[in-house]
C-alpha cells in the first residue's frame, strides 16, 4: 500500500457566508488549496467532496457541483460521502484509502455546507435525521434534544455538571478568539455561560445556547498525496493512524453516555500509532456540544466513565495544559457547517504541526489527534497525525 500524505489545504472562514451555495463555497477553496499544495488541476486523480445536505439546497449531487465552480477540475472523476457529522471525515479517509490503493496519487478533498439560508426550525429538522427517525425524531429541541436526553442521563448518573460544560464553552470560546477562521471570535466567562438569561437561554434539557455548537456556512479543503509525490512538494503531514468505529444508530439500544463507537475509534487509532494519549500534544474534537467534549475525554482515555469532569476542573485541557482540546475553538466557537467540519478539523491539527496556527499555536506540537462522530457517536474517526516534511 502507498502510504496517503497531506500536502496542503485551504479554509474558508465559518460563520454566514455571502458565498450563495456550496458551488460558490467549494470554489472559495478548491484553488487554494491546489495552490498551496503546489499541483496544478491536470494532475488530479480524484475528487472526493463531503456535503451533508439533506434539504439545506434542493440541488444536490454536490460532487459534480466543484467543476462547476472550478471549470479547470471539469474531468476528474469525483465522488461524493455522506457520513451525518462525520461526512467530511469520510470524504478524507476515501480519499487516503484512494491513494493508499494506487488508484491515484493525487486527490483533492473538499468538505462544504451551507446552513445559513435556511429557516432555524428546519435546520432542526434537518439533523434530526442524522438520529433514530423512528424513535428520536419528536424529541423537543431537535438534535440539540438528542444531547438535551444525553446531559440528563450523564447528570442523573454522575452528578449535575452544568458548571464544568459552561467551563468548556468558555474554554472553547476562548480559544475561538485566537483562530480568524472561526465563526464567533467573542469570549465568554465561565458565569455567563453556566447562567441562564435573555441572551443565554436554555435550548435542550440542561444544555444551554452556549452549550450547542454554531449553524454556520463554509468549507475547507485537502490535498492528498503519495509519498512519491511529496518528495517534490514543499510540506507532508502523515496519518500516523486513522480509525473509524460504529455503533448503533438508536440511542435505545445502547448506553447512551458510553460513546462505546468513539471509545473503540481512538483505542484502535492509539494502538496503531503506539502511543498513548498523553503522547499527543493537542486534540481536536467533536464538540458538536459541550456534553459531547466532556463525555469524549472518557472515551479517548483522559478520564475513567463518570469523570469527564475532573479533567475540565483540573485544567488539563485548557491551553497551556497537559493536553490542550479544542485549541482551534471547536464546533462550539469555530462553527459547525456539517461537511466541512472533519476536514477542518484536520487543517486545524495540519496548522498545529507546521507551526503555522498563529494565536492559537500549541508549543512545540509534533503530534496532533482529530476526532470526529456523525450522529450521538455512531460514525467515529479517529486520525492522529505528524508533520515528517
Amino acid at each position: 500500500m502507498t502510504e496517503p500524505l497531506i500536502v496542503g489545504w485551504a479554509h474558508t472562514r465559518f460563520g454566514k457566508s455571502e458565498a450563495p451555495d456550496t458551488t460558490a463555497l467549494m470554489a472559495e477553496v478548491a484553488g487554494p488549496a491546489l495552490a498551496h499544495a503546489g499541483v496544478t488541476a491536470h494532475q488530479l486523480d480524484g475528487i472526493f467532496v463531503g456535503v451533508w445536505n439533506n434539504g439545506f439546497s434542493r440541488q444536490d449531487f454536490q460532487g459534480a457541483l466543484v467543476a462547476m465552480g472550478t471549470p479547470e477540475l471539469a474531468g476528474v472523476p469525483f465522488m461524493r460521502t455522506e457520513n451525518a457529522c462525520a461526512t467530511g471525515s469520510a470524504a478524507l479517509y476515501a480519499a487516503a484509502d484512494f491513494i493508499a490503493s494506487g488508484r491515484g496519487r493525487i486527490a483533492l478533498v473538499i468538505g462544504a455546507e451551507k446552513m445559513t439560508a435556511t429557516p432555524v426550525s428546519e435546520v432542526g429538522d434537518i439533523l434530526l435525521a442524522a438520529s433514530y427517525v423512528p424513535e428520536e425524531a419528536d424529541v423537543e429541541g431537535g438534535f440539540a434534544g438528542v444531547f438535551g436526553q444525553i446531559a440528563n442521563t450523564y447528570f442523573q448518573r454522575h452528578g449535575d455538571r452544568s458548571e464544568e460544560l459552561a467551563m468548556i464553552a468558555a474554554k472553547n470560546h476562548e480559544n475561538g478568539t485566537r483562530n480568524p477562521f472561526a465563526h464567533m471570535q467573542k469570549d465568554f466567562s465561565v458565569e455567563f455561560c453556566n447562567t441562564p438569561s435573555d441572551k443565554n437561554p436554555r435550548v435542550a434539557g440542561p444544555l444551554r445556547r452556549t452549550d450547542c455548537s454554531l449553524i454556520s456556512d463554509g468549507a475547507a479543503a485537502i490535498v492528498l498525496a503519495d509519498a512519491e509525490m511529496a518528495e517534490t512538494l514543499s510540506r507532508a503531514i502523515r496519518f500516523r493512524a486513522r480509525a473509524q468505529a460504529g455503533d448503533v444508530l438508536a440511542l435505545s439500544r445502547r448506553d447512551p453516555i458510553a460513546f462505546e463507537g468513539a471509545h473503540r475509534a481512538w483505542a484502535q487509532a492509539l494502538d496503531q500509532a503506539g502511543v498513548g494519549i498523553m503522547d499527543l500534544d493537542l486534540v481536536e474534537t467533536h464538540d458538536c456540544f459541550t456534553i459531547a467534549e466532556m463525555i469524549e475525554y472518557e472515551a479517548m482515555g483522559l478520564a475513567k466513565p463518570g469523570e469527564g469532569w475532573k479533567v475540565v476542573l483540573d485544567g488539563t485541557t485548557r491551553m497551556g495544559g497537559a493536553l490542550p482540546v479544542n485549541p482551534s475553538g471547536g464546533l462550539k466557537s469555530r462553527g459547525h457547517p456539517i461537511g466541512a467540519t472533519g476536514v477542518s478539523q484536520h487543517v486545524m491539527a495540519c496548522l498545529q504541526l507546521t507551526g503555522e496556527a498563529g494565536g492559537m499555536q500549541v508549543p512545540g506540537a509534533k503530534l496532533a489527534g482529530v476526532f470526529n462522530m456523525g450522529g450521538a457517536a455512531v460514525a467515529n474517526y479517529c486520525s492522529i497525525l505528524e508533520r515528517v516534511k
